[in-house]
């Protein structure tokens, strides 16, 4: 697909391009937390636990915009502040970010449940198909909890009560004894 465009770029590779777009770490969280945790507001991305300094998020905000791949609209409550919301651009990134997220906890040492990822690998056109049918209705309920806080995502929700059924009541859930819930490194 060709595109015009109204940017110099280095080169004409696609992977180069890309990174000219997304090539920092803040554009991606950024991205992640529009995504996956329905964050919507300079306030909530400014408090997601990242660090961002105010005047990086504004800028990275301004350059997602600026790359099609956010809009912003005022907010029905307070027409005065703005909600960020993924493009059609944007939320086309939805398959990059889950395999980032994947690959990120099998091959590096994260807080995400290693139960939640071998689930969201497993099950990646359901997760994909989940986070469209959010965007498309502008659904802000989070899809994956942060790592830093219980599983709670609906994926898990369902995982659990699948094996619930499969193996009859269990005295101990993973999820109510944190001994038994592994966290770091997944096994690929």
């Amino acid at each position: 697909m060709v595109r015009k465009s109204n940017t110099e770029h280095r080169s004409g590779c696609p992977v180069s391009i890309s990174l000219e777009a997304l090539g920092d770490r803040w554009s991606l969280l950024l991205i992640r937390d529009m995504m996956v945790r329905g964050y919507r507001t300079f306030r909530e991305f400014q408090n997601a636990g990242e660090g961002i300094a105010t005047n990086i998020l504004s800028d990275r905000l301004r350059k997602l915009e600026a790359a099609g791949i956010v809009s912003t609209e005022p907010a029905a409550e307070d027409g005065r502040s703005a909600h960020y919301r993924l493009t059609p651009k944007g939320i086309a990134l939805a398959p990059v970010l889950l395999d980032l997220l994947i690959w990120g906890a099998q091959h590096e040492e994260t807080a995400a449940p290693c139960a939640l990822i071998a689930q969201m690998a497993q099950n990646r056109e359901a997760v994909l198909a989940e986070t469209y049918r959010r965007w498309k209705h502008r659904d802000p309920t989070p899809l994956i909890p942060a790592f830093n806080s219980p599983v709670t995502s609906p994926l898990d929700t369902q995982a659990a009560k699948e094996r619930k059924n499969a193996k009859g009541p269990s005295k101990t859930s993973r999820a109510s004894n944190p001994k038994s819930s592994p966290k770091g490194k997944s096994k690929p």
